[in-house]
């Protein structure tokens, strides 16, 4: 019979067991500590309050079901220091909105739903871009309601550009925030002090489009406005 703890040779092939369950454990560990997470950049970010200036603000006030829009957002960096990253976070006002986890979309309350997070406009592929560019910008991030286009050099201006179709009718107050950074110690503020962002007010409606007769006899649709809005 053997005593308590095993043999010589099993306590000796137990501790080699738990010596290489540990050296794979640290490798394990170094190896991810050197790859990086997504949140690994964020640590790098330099610490401040950094200058930020909306120029330019436009998406359509009045909108159809199923039309298409853009919604552009212009910001310059009037500071001296690159922004580590400029980042824009998108929500639709009102506690439906806030909770959703789509940046243009709302919360259903229906208890029981497999999918509460309903669509008011739909982003399309390879959207946003930055204007001018046909690449995609605006890098994922931990949260599907901040985009992020990367660092902003001093002085220098950009615009970002989202393509959207409406697919739900009714009034609604899109928010959007400008950000310096990943990470909360990098801080955009603009030149008054306060934080930059703004508000779209849309209403989409299943109305025609308005339109009219050129003197060529051609029928052409009357573009709608665009409501802007900066603080």
């Amino acid at each position: 019979m053997e005593r308590p703890g095993g043999n010589r040779r099993d306590r000796w092939r137990s501790r080699l067991g738990a010596a290489a369950t540990g050296a794979v454990g640290v490798a394990l560990a170094l190896s991810i500590f050197a790859c990086g997470g997504e949140s690994s950049s964020d640590s790098n970010e330099a610490a401040g309050t950094y200058p930020v200036k909306v120029v330019t603000a436009e998406f359509p006030a009045k909108q159809r079901l199923g039309q298409t829009s853009l919604m552009r957002i212009g910001v310059r960096n009037p500071g001296s220091r690159t922004l580590p990253a400029l980042t824009v976070t998108i929500s639709i006002a009102g506690k439906e909105g806030q909770t959703s986890s789509l940046p243009f979309g709302f919360r259903d309350p229906e208890p029981g739903l497999a999918q509460p997070d309903r669509p008011v406009w739909v982003l399309s592929a390879r959207y946003p871009k930055l204007a001018g560019s046909s690449a995609p910008a605006g890098a994922e991030t931990s949260s599907k309601k901040t985009f992020d286009f990367g660092p902003l050099k001093p002085g220098a201006t950009t615009e970002a550009v989202w393509k959207l179709s409406a697919v739900r009718t009714g009034r609604y107050t899109v928010l959007y925030e400008v950000g310096a950074g990943l990470s909360s110690e990098a801080k955009a503020r603009t030149p008054a002090g306060t934080e930059p962002g703004g508000t779209f007010g849309a209403r989409i409606t299943k109305v025609p489009p308005n339109t009219e007769v050129t003197d060529s006899g051609a029928v052409v649709e009357i573009p709608a406005q665009a409501k802007q809005g900066t603080r």
